[in-house]
């Protein structure tokens, strides 16, 4: 009896040309992150239930996908291990190790998929990747004018428009929990549910803050001075007014200004930033700027980050300063597909060298070899079958062009050129294959 395929809810198949368009993307984000001095690194799917545990907040830790010990243990149901839920919790771990090998300043890039034991709605999944940046041991608040400025970069070489990046600080956040009235105790608690106002709404997070333990009054009144102001000046000039004796809110708000205008200098083209004092990121490492970026037309974040001085410390026993953002990878190939931002991903292969018998074999493997030395993708078709059924074959498979030796060629050491988009043939050398502008040709 034949096994019933299938796959785990929230995980997913792709087929070759949908990978061609993932790669495409990924290649991209690779590539600037380079340009911006970032650094690969690679850290196992797999890390002790300690070092994830206790990081990502009460709703984040219910997320892990924990894994049971093994042999005579695994009665207990007791769990040692788990899959990464991100990747900054992992390269804390990595840096702490690493502290002797990686220098001073850190940049590091990361792109691997983690895993959340979700029910993930529109554009989410269990099993996705992320593409982070950070950099480690470098103050605010230049390093977060770089990580913006390359994420920035990464989404204008990917033609994304209407992008607002939306800044916040977790000191700003904290302080104006305190001058609502509400008891430093509920920071996090409070923090995990104004983390929700973009998918439940004002209505419901009042609503949630009561249920929390939160006086009415007070989560009303930290709702009426987190909305936004109708300009970043206006806003940072209402919180300054707020925050007399909170000095590390103050000096928040200096380095809020600090990026504000620094990305002016790169920000255009569609992408703004919005100072946002409703922006929380739920997660408990954070301890200075967050920021997420969102796609207009969409209801949530295409990347999101922050500051993180003292997770690292966690795990070397010395806080050591960090900031980060991650791309939400899947997010980003789900709105390029339905808004068609891809180019053309059918064709799987350039050229396709046709066969007539066993005879044109090794020229044509030859032919194939030389035009692979040029850069082309090439194949070998994989029988004797007709001319007509070889064209259909390449046509199926995308190829720009069908190359033939027959048995007169062969003889003058020749090959057939056709072009699969104008119809043209052209016979020539094989010894002088050229590519020209794009084009394979035949040198003169």
């Amino acid at each position: 009896m034949a096994i019933k395929a299938g796959i785990p809810k929230g995980t997913r198949d792709f087929l070759p040309q949908q990978m061609r368009a993932r790669m495409r993307v990924m290649d991209t984000i690779r590539r600037v992150y380079e340009k911006h001095g970032f650094e690969p690194i690679e850290t196992p799917a797999i890390e002790n239930i300690e070092t994830l545990m206790g990081k990502y907040g009460e709703e984040g830790d219910q997320l892990l996908f924990k894994i049971l010990m093994r042999g005579a243990k695994a009665a207990s149901g007791q769990c040692d291990l788990g899959l990464r839920y991100d990747l900054t919790v992992p390269l804390s771990r990595f840096v702490a190790m690493h502290q002797n090998e990686i220098g001073r300043i850190f940049k590091r890039y990361q792109i691997q998929p983690v895993y959340r034991a979700d029910r993930p709605g529109h554009g989410r999944f269990r099993e996705f990747y992320q593409c982070d940046i950070d950099m480690i041991g470098a103050p605010a608040p230049v390093a977060e004018i770089e990580l913006l400025h390359a994420v920035n970069d990464v989404f204008a070489d990917l033609k994304f428009g209407g992008l607002v990046i939306h800044l916040n600080d977790r000191r700003v956040l904290r302080a104006l929990i305190e001058v609502a009235g509400i008891d430093v105790a509920l920071e996090t608690t409070a923090v995990t549910a104004i983390d929700k106002l973009d998918k439940i709404g004002r209505e419901g997070v009042s609503k949630e803050l009561t249920e929390r333990g939160i006086a009415a009054e007070a989560a009303e009144k930290l709702l009426d001075m987190i909305a936004p102001k109708e300009s970043n000046e206006a806003t940072l000039v209402a919180l300054e007014e707020l925050f007399t004796g909170h000095e590390d809110a103050l000096q928040a708000l200096r380095e809020m200004r600090t990026i504000v205008g620094a990305c002016s200098a790169f920000c255009g083209d569609g992408r703004a930033v919005l100072v946002d004092p409703s922006l929380a990121r739920g997660l408990n490492y954070y301890t200075g700027a967050i920021f997420e970026i969102q796609a207009e037309g969409l209801g949530s974040s295409i990347a999101g980050g922050g500051r993180y001085d003292h997770l690292i410390g966690m795990f070397s026993g010395k806080d050591i300063p960090a900031v980060g953002i991650s791309l939400g990878f899947e997010r980003i190939c789900v709105i390029m597909e339905e808004r068609k931002m891809f180019d053309d991903t059918r064709r799987s292969v350039d050229v396709v060298v046709g066969l007539f018998d066993e005879t044109s074999l090794a020229p044509s493997i030859e032919v194939s070899s030389k035009i692979r030395a040029l850069g082309l993708s090439c194949e070998l078709y994989s029988g004797f079958d007709k001319l007509a059924k070889q064209f259909k074959y390449a046509n199926e498979r995308g190829a720009r062009y069908v190359a033939l030796i027959g048995s007169e060629e062969m003889t003058r050491r020749e090959v057939t050129l056709k072009d699969m988009l104008s119809g043209t043939q052209t016979t020539g050398s094989w010894d002088k294959l050229s590519l020209i502008e794009g084009n394979l040709c035949f040198e003169d």
